[in-house]
Order: C-alpha cells, then structure tokens, then sequence
C-alpha cells in the first residue's frame, strides 16, 4: 500500500531537517510519496503569501501532512502560518509527547507523557487590537468555545483509552479566570465522568509546572487551552532530552499533519548542523496514524540506538551534559543517514534500557531558538 503525503519543507533549517525524514522514511519501505509545497518565506518569494491556497488545497487532498517549522517573526511581520494552518483546517488537537530519548542528557529518564493542546482559539485566536491612536496599549480577547473544550477534552480521554493510558489531567487557571478558565474546567469535568475507566485530575497551570519540574513520571495525559499547552510542552520537551527531540501532530476530523515542536533556527539555515530527530520522530507519529506499527516501531528504535551509542550525533546531542565522554558532532544529513541505516536491522524483540539521569546539560539547547 502506498500512501500520498503533503510535504511543506519549511524555512531556516527546515528543509534540511525534512529531508533527513525523508531518508528515514525510504529506510521503512512504507511507501510513501511525497507532494512538495511551500509555506512561509519561500512561498513570499514565490507567490507572495506565506501560506497560499495551493497548500491548503494539496492537505485537504492527502488528509496527511509533514512539516517543517516555519519561522514566525517576532513582533512585526506577517502572522504565524503554523497557526494559520491549524484555524484553517481546523486542526484543532495539538499532541505533543514527551518521551526520555537523549540518552545521558535526559534529566528525567522516566519521562513518558502527553500534552493534548487545544489549537485553534484561547489566546492565539488573533483577536487583537490597539486601545488607542497612539499604540500605547493593546489589548487580545481570549476566545474559548464549550465546543471547542468539548472536543478537546474528548480527544484526550479517547487517545488515553487507546494508548492504554491511566490518567488524564486538566490544566486551567479557573481560579482566577472564572469565565473561560471555568468554562474548560466544567466541560472537563462533565466529559471525564463517561471514562470511569480513566483517572481524571485538574491542576493549576502554575501549579503543573511545579509539579513537572520535580515528578513528571506521575503524569500521563494532560489536556490544556491553548497558551498553556504551548508552553507546557516546552517545558516537558525539556525535561525529555530538549526541543531537538520534540516531536509533535496536529489532528483535525479528517486531516493529520505532523510537525516537530522546535522553531526554524534561521542562524543555523543551510549548514547541515541541525539536530534531525525530532522531524524524524514526526515521521513515527505519522506512520503510527497510518497504521504502520512495525515501521514506527523501528524508527523509534533506531533513532533511540543512535543516539544511545553516541557515534554519530548533532552537536546539541554532543554537549557536556548529553555525554560523559567526548564525542564528535556530526552533520544532520550524517544522523539522518546512520538512523536510516539501523532502520531495517533493529532487534525490535527486546526491551529499551532507560538511561540514568545525567542532570542538566552544561549548554543550553541551540535549538531552543525560534
């Protein structure tokens, strides 16, 4: 069986860390053929929009997407096209997992959990504006529908039961926002009691980041708005191993696309040095959704193998703290080709070892930039 998938390389280190699934993705024999379109700054160049139709067209088409992050300027410029994409297709679950995977530099190796975001309203619904002639005060509506936590909430409940998970917790600030905080609060509250077979708990968005930093292995699922699921995520994706290990999936009714959670480093565009891992690791959610167990399966494997030997790894995954030994960086297309390489000859019969924490990294994450 094949299978038709809409590509969108993105910009800054993007395409280079899309081809690196690429390779990966031949490795499987899955049989997937890819339809190449531009979003962001190659689409201005082109078409003179950074997300043009013919991009929404060819998604709608395949109903799959992988994608490379897209740089969004910061303050002025056009608006996301990430965002973008999501209120257009409706893709309104963002997921997120976290899983220990970068071998010594995992600071919580038994980290194994999932962030469910809602993606389409909250805060980043684009409702904003100027109070005032002089833009010296702004002020953005957050937009939170019952339908939108409705469906949300559901999502997270449904991907616990089906992922054999225990225990689903919500994360609000129904405390101090008693409208929309209170609006997620209630529905979650009125969903869980049809999944009696599912723990079900609320935090405190502050009160979850505590809580993450000192005993993330006590959490499974998390459901959340939108601001705050972006940021949890990070935080989790750090306590994993870092945003190079990120990845991440956007489902609509009809639609998936898969996107790794990290920016587009634009510094780092076209020197082959970007860590390739966490779009690779889109690559596995997306053959998971497409039924292609076997095939994820030993992707995951072969990206856990590599990075465990240390032998040919990106140099965030280089770094004192990632390693107790010295160990020369590689180039992303060199990873890219070595996990292809162990993709069909992974021994999938035999459990993965956890690593020991080797606490905090002594560099921060170069790919931690937007």
């Amino acid at each position: 069986m094949g299978y038709r998938v809409s590509l969108i390389p993105g910009d800054g280190i993007g395409p280079e860390v899309t081809r690196a699934a690429q390779v990966v993705a031949d490795a499987t024999g899955a049989g997937i053929s890819w339809e190449v379109v531009e979003a962001g700054e190659p689409a201005i160049r082109a078409h003179g929009t950074p997300l043009p139709e013919s991009v929404l067209e060819s998604i709608r088409r395949n109903r799959l997407c992988l994608k490379g992050p897209i740089t969004t300027p910061i303050g002025g410029g056009f608006r996301s096209v990430n965002v973008a994409l999501r209120q257009q297709l409706d893709l309104f679950a963002s997921v997120r997992p976290a899983r220990a995977i970068a071998g010594e530099g995992t600071r919580f190796p038994e980290t194994d959990l999932i962030v469910v975001r809602e993606a389409t309203e909250g805060l980043y619904s684009g409702v904003e504006h100027w109070v005032d002639r002089e833009h010296s005060a702004a002020e953005t509506v957050a937009v939170v529908t019952r339908r939108a936590c409705d469906r949300i909430i559901r999502f997270a409940f449904e991907l616990a039961r089906k992922d054999h998970r225990r225990r689903v917790t919500a994360v609000h600030k129904a405390n101090i926002m008693k409208t929309t905080g209170a609006l997620f609060q209630t529905a979650f509250r009125e969903i869980a009691s049809a999944y009696p077979d599912i723990t079900a708990d609320e935090r405190l968005i502050d009160n979850m980041c505590m809580q993450l930093a000192k005993k993330p292995s006590e959490y499974d699922v998390i459901v959340t708005t939108n601001l705050f699921g972006d940021i949890l995520s990070d935080l989790c994706a750090g306590l994993a191993g870092g945003l190079g290990v990120a990845p991440g999936a956007l489902f609509g009714e009809t639609i998936a696309a898969f996107e790794p959670v990290h920016g587009s480093a634009p510094k780092y565009a076209g020197q082959d040095r970007a860590d390739p891992v966490a779009e690779i690791l889109c690559l596995e959610m997306l053959l998971r959704h497409l039924g292609e167990r076997e095939a994820a399966d030993r992707v995951f494997r072969a990206v856990w193998e590599t990075i465990a030997e240390k032998k040919v790894v990106t140099y965030d995954l280089a770094l004192p703290g990632y390693t107790s030994r010295p160990v020369p960086a590689s180039s992303c297309s060199a990873m890219a080709k070595e996990i292809a390489r162990k993709v069909p000859n992974v021994d999938l019969s035999t459990p993965l070892p956890r690593p020991a924490s080797a606490g905090a990294p002594a560099s921060l994450d170069p790919q931690l930039e937007a």
